[in-house]
Formats: C-alpha cells, sequence, structure tokens
C-alpha cells in the first residue's frame, strides 16, 4: 500500500482507484503487513507489554475506525496489549497533566496544539522514531519540526493536524456578490457584512473552543501584525497592532450569528448542518458528515484559506495533534514502536484517506495521497503545514507558550472586547498581565 510515486501525473489520473483501494484495505492485510514489520523495525516492544493511551475523541468516524484497526493489528502482531481513551478536545490537558503531575495511569497521549511542551521534562525523547519516519516518508515540514522538537531533540512526534480553514455556502456567497472566498483582509470583512445582510449569517467560536476559536483569532492577531511574544518570548501584546486586530473582528463578530461567544469546538458544525450558519472556520469535518447526512449542504460547500496578513503572508494557526511518550512508561519501546507504526505509510495512507481531509500530514511524502485531489474541494487542506505557525508565533515554542494557548489568552482579549465586557485598551491590559504571569 505504498505510494510515494514519482509520476504525479499517473497518480492523480489512477487517485480514485488508489483511494477506494486503500480506503477498503482489509484487517488480514494489515495484520499481515504488521507482522512483517515487527520483524525488521528497529523498535522492539517490551514483551507482554500493556500500555494506556488517550486520545482526542474523533470527529470523523471513519477516521476512529481506520485507527483502531491500526490499534489492532499491532497489538496481534507483537503480542502487546494497548488500551485507548478517547476524550473531547477540552478534557485531554488536564487529564495528561494528572498522569504527568502522579507519573502514573498513562503511558502515551495523543493531544492537542503544544501539549508535550506543558511537561516536556516527562516525555521520553522521540528523536529516533523521529529520524527514521522522516528519511522514509520525505522529510518533515518546517511546522512539523516546529510542533516536535524543543531544544534540538524530538519531545512529541506531530502524526496530523486539523487544518482551520473556511467552511462556507457557495450559493449564499454568490447572492452575496462573491464567486469565491475573498483573498484579503477587506474582502473577508465585506463577506460577512453581505453575508448577514442578507439573512445568510456566518460566525467562528469566540468562547472556550480549544481548536476553533485559539485558530482563528490567533491568524487575526497576526494578520495585523499583533503577536503575543516577540521572538525572545517577551509579552508585546499591547501594541497598536493588536488593537488594530481588535477593531477587525470585532467588526467581523458584530455580522456573526448570535451566540459565537459561547460556542465549544462542536457548536459551528452544528449550527451550519442544521442551516442556521453559512460560513465559519472548521476542519473539514462539517464537509465529512454533510456528504453522509445532508448531501444538499455538502453540495453547496466549498473550502478557502483565511487572507494574508497586511503583510501579504499567510499564516495560520491549524490544531496540531503531537503524540507524547511519558518518561514514566515501563514500556517506552513499545510506545516508541506504536508511535512509528502509525505513520508507515501502508496505514497512514488509508488511514488519512479514511479521515477524509480531517487529518492532515506533517511529513512531505504525504502530499501524494489521492485524497487532496480526488474532490478538488479536499485540496486546500493538503496545505495546511505549509502555513501553519505554532501558538508561540515569532516566539520559542515552550511551557510558557503551551500554558498561553491552554489559558486562552488570546482569544478571550479578543471575546472580551467583542462582547463590550471591555475596551480595547483594557483587553489588551488584561490579556498582556495573564501572558506576563505565564512568560516569567
Amino acid at each position: 500500500m505504498t505510494y510515494f510515486p514519482t509520476d504525479r501525473r499517473s497518480l492523480l489520473k489512477g487517485g480514485a482507484t488508489l483511494l477506494a483501494a486503500a480506503a477498503t484495505m482489509s484487517a488480514e492485510d494489515l495484520l499481515g503487513y504488521a507482522k512483517a514489520w515487527a520483524q525488521t523495525s528497529p523498535f522492539k516492544p517490551e514483551p507482554g507489554a500493556k500500555i494506556n493511551m488517550m486520545r482526542w475523541k474523533r470527529f470523523v468516524e471513519a477516521e476512529d475506525v481506520a485507527f483502531m484497526k491500526i490499534v489492532d493489528a499491532f497489538q496481534k502482531a507483537n503480542n502487546v496489549t494497548i488500551n485507548v481513551s478517547n476524550e473531547s478536545y477540552d478534557d485531554v490537558q488536564p487529564k495528561a497533566s494528572v498522569a504527568a503531575n502522579t507519573g502514573q495511569g498513562l503511558d502515551m497521549v495523543w493531544g492537542l496544539y503544544t501539549l508535550p511542551f506543558l511537561f516536556s521534562n516527562k516525555c521520553v525523547d522521540m528523536t529516533d522514531v523521529a529520524d527514521y519516519l522522516g528519511k522514509k516518508c520525505g522529510g518533515w515540514t518546517d511546522s512539523g519540526k516546529a510542533y516536535g522538537m524543543l531544544d534540538g531533540k524530538w519531545i512529541g512526534i506531530p502524526v496530523a493536524a486539523t487544518g482551520g480553514l473556511v467552511n462556507y455556502r457557495i450559493s449564499a456567497a454568490e447572492k452575496a456578490g462573491f464567486k469565491k472566498f475573498p483573498n484579503d483582509l477587506a474582502g473577508m470583512s465585506e463577506f460577512f457584512k453581505a453575508m448577514n445582510k442578507n439573512g445568510t449569517p456566518g460566525g467562528m467560536a469566540l468562547g472556550h473552543a480549544s481548536g476553533d476559536a485559539n485558530g482563528w483569532t490567533h491568524w487575526a492577531l497576526w494578520a495585523h501584525g499583533g503577536n503575543l511574544i516577540d521572538k525572545d518570548n517577551k509579552v508585546v501584546i499591547n501594541s497598536p497592532e493588536t488593537a488594530k486586530a481588535l477593531e477587525y473582528v470585532k467588526g467581523l463578530y458584530d455580522n456573526f450569528v448570535p451566540g459565537t461567544a459561547s460556542w465549544n469546538d462542536s457548536s459551528n458544525n452544528k449550527a451550519f448542518l442544521a442551516g442556521q450558519l453559512y460560513a465559519t472556520v472548521n476542519g473539514i469535518s462539517i464537509y465529512v458528515t454533510a456528504k453522509k447526512e445532508a448531501p444538499q449542504i455538502a453540495e453547496d460547500m466549498n473550502h478557502a484559506h483565511l487572507p494574508p496578513g497586511l503583510d501579504g503572508k499567510t499564516r495560520e494557526m491549524h490544531l496540531g495533534f503531537p503524540i507524547l511518550v511519558f518518561n514514566f512508561s515501563k514500556f517506552p519501546q513499545t510506545c516508541k514502536a506504536f508511535t512509528a507504526f502509525m505513520l508507515e505509510p501502508e496505514q497512514f495512507n488509508p488511514w488519512i484517506e479514511a479521515a477524509q481531509g480531517y487529518l492532515s500530514h506533517f511529513l512531505k511524502g504525504y502530499d501524494a495521497n489521492p485524497i487532496w485531489t480526488v474532490d478538488p474541494k479536499n485540496t486546500p487542506y493538503r496545505e495546511v503545514a505549509a502555513t501553519a505557525t505554532t501558538p508561540a508565533g515569532l516566539g520559542k515554542l515552550g511551557e510558557a507558550a503551551a500554558a498561553a494557548i491552554a489559558d486562552f489568552v488570546v482569544v478571550d482579549m479578543f471575546a472580551n472586547y467583542c462582547t463590550g465586557r471591555e475596551d480595547v485598551k483594557t483587553a489588551m491590559a488584561s490579556a498582556e498581565r495573564s501572558a506576563k504571569r505565564i512568560f516569567r
């Protein structure tokens, strides 16, 4: 099932066939590959290992099914046990922190954003796994390296990301005067005004939505030249550039569907699929669900990247999913072996195909997977790693940057101003105080 073809034209021509074949890879075939892999892999599980793994709760059912097939094949091929627990986005970090602080309960966590950086001293060095995968799968993107490395070593492996891109209804956009989603900040502002005026409003989460709210508010800050911290990790959020970003987002918010200040990561999905929302920022999960449950909405949907900033550069913060292994695990080699196995082409290709674009890769070789071209509406999500910036922005990713995003410092600043709880100066000052308590 490996395909990193050099003849891209042949790949595209046969994309639909390859996709169908990979998506139907049998459990028997996968087990056969897992047994062969175990014989030649440099990572050897401890005999009889039993590990507890926590991961985020899936948004695409087929992705979870494909993942559990990988787990099952690895267990049987290596005579080990992997107990997988699934938690909501917002529960992963607190429960991982409990395990890190107590030194028990979990061996590995497949989490969100910067999770390994919250307790980097508790993470197993995964450099050998990263090097193995990089050499085999076309190398790591710069964003992949940023999400996985600290001080020259890999403390986690960035398995994939969910791209936070614009999801919009084509017919509503055209009625509002837009043949496609605008590629500039002013155009985006006019887009949301026109959509709201026509009774087909958009809206993005401004509540404590770990993926959605963090993603688009950081984009808005960076697009206007603002930053939480500078290259030396000095807090610089209180600035004229941040004030411009606040005013811009307030203009968008005034045309949003009501209630976005309390939305979590599933709220916009539900509103969009219910026909109450016509534009938002989200992963591709809305489209995937619509194809199954509301085909008329899926037919009328498209996706686009957020506009470049004032400097002409596109910086987006997508929801990275790194996996870490705790150094108190009794079975670190099993954890390493499973992590490497997860990203091998033979099962990672059909896995991301099953995810239907919800999982975007950090390993360059997977650009060639036909999932990105078999449906043109998927294609923007292929570029997620190329446009991704870590939550540290200009600064160095570490425990402080991880804490800042976990505490919703940037999200709360925008929400406080947009909802009228604070004026521009107070909102920036509040964010500055919160950030300075973290970046000491």
